[in-house]
């Protein structure tokens, strides 16, 4: 009968970590990507001025496209 007691609180105790970590991990995602966020068109205009390049958006277009094909390719 004890070791029904010990298995039951093994299970409720790893189901509550499982619970616990997801929220922590996501609540820590949403914070990274909120200090951090993904490059936009604008980030990416501002970096090619920066170099000395002036941006055409058909250049914009297809450096976003990369970046997202080469994101999705991971």
């Amino acid at each position: 009968m004890a070791t029904g007691w010990v298995i039951l609180i093994a299970v409720v105790a790893l189901l509550a970590g499982v619970a616990l970590g997801f929220f922590v991990a996501r609540k820590y995602m949403m914070n990274y990507l909120k200090k951090n966020p993904p490059i936009n068109e604008q980030m990416l205009r501002t970096l090619m001025m920066q170099m000395g390049q002036k941006p055409s958006q058909k250049k914009i277009n297809q450096m976003m496209r990369a970046m997202n094909n080469q994101q999705q390719g991971k």
